[in-house]
């Protein structure tokens, strides 16, 4: 009879243990399931997976705009020149054009992308044989061949347009320039030197030729202070880019 009452304890305790199973199983399988991570993962996975989270991902304002593929450096700003060095009024011979010295004065304080505006056959070296040259070719309204042509222009958003004065007016090949291009949008900014007339005209020619643009007032200085004194012109190329508060 013992016997009998033993079994059918060990029957029941074997029951019950069997249903307390049951119970928590699913408790179990909910806490795994609910995680965002799968728990049953290789261990391939699992490496990738640490590897994926060493890696630090930057902030948005540090990841490298695609755009500036387009540009040499990441500038908007583009400064586009037109000199001529040789034999020039009030200078005598120069190795480098008076317009070009206040370009890479612009250069070095803003770190833009710079294009030389070449005339395809260049101008004489002696003054008076250039002058003669360009004063038919102004005569004539002439468009000049350009050695080479902006890429990407649609990329920028401010140029700065530097040219000499000639006859009050720009030298052709700076039209040919403008001419070749889309404006529309974008801030133009001249600057230019000169013997003597300033910007004269040159600044609502701009306007006219590019109604959709946005054309600043401009900055001038005398030829021969760009070529003679350097220091001059700094300081007054600096207190210009300060005013106009373009961002460097």
């Amino acid at each position: 009879m013992k016997r009998i009452i033993m079994l059918f304890i060990s029957l029941s305790m074997m029951l019950c243990l069997s249903a307390c199973s049951d119970d928590t199983a699913p408790a179990e399988t909910s806490s795994v399931q609910t995680g965002s991570i799968d728990l049953q993962t290789t261990s391939e996975d699992k490496i990738l997976s640490e590897n994926e989270a060493d890696i630090s991902i930057p902030d948005n304002e540090n990841i490298e705009n695609p755009d500036e593929a387009n540009s040499e450096n990441g500038s908007k700003i583009l400064v586009a020149f037109f000199s001529r060095a040789d034999e020039n009024y009030g200078v005598g011979f120069i190795e480098k054009g008076n317009t070009h010295i206040i370009a890479d004065m612009l250069a070095e304080e803003m770190n833009p992308d710079t294009f030389e505006i070449v005339r395809v056959t260049p101008y004489p070296e002696a003054y008076r044989d250039c002058t003669d040259e360009a004063q038919e070719e102004k005569t004539a309204n002439a468009r000049p061949e350009l050695t080479a042509a902006v890429e990407n222009f649609d990329y920028y958003d401010t140029i700065f347009l530097g040219y000499p004065n000639w006859w009050g007016d720009m030298p052709m090949p700076v039209y040919t320039f403008i001419e070749s291009y889309d404006f529309s949008g974008k801030t133009v900014i001249p600057f230019c030197t000169h013997a003597g007339s300033g910007l004269s005209g040159t600044v609502q020619t701009l306007r006219d030729k590019l109604e959709n643009a946005e054309v600043l007032n401009g900055f001038e200085i005398a030829g021969t202070t760009a070529q003679n004194n350097q220091d001059e012109a700094k300081e007054a190329v600096l207190s210009w880019i300060d005013e106009l508060d373009i961002v460097k």
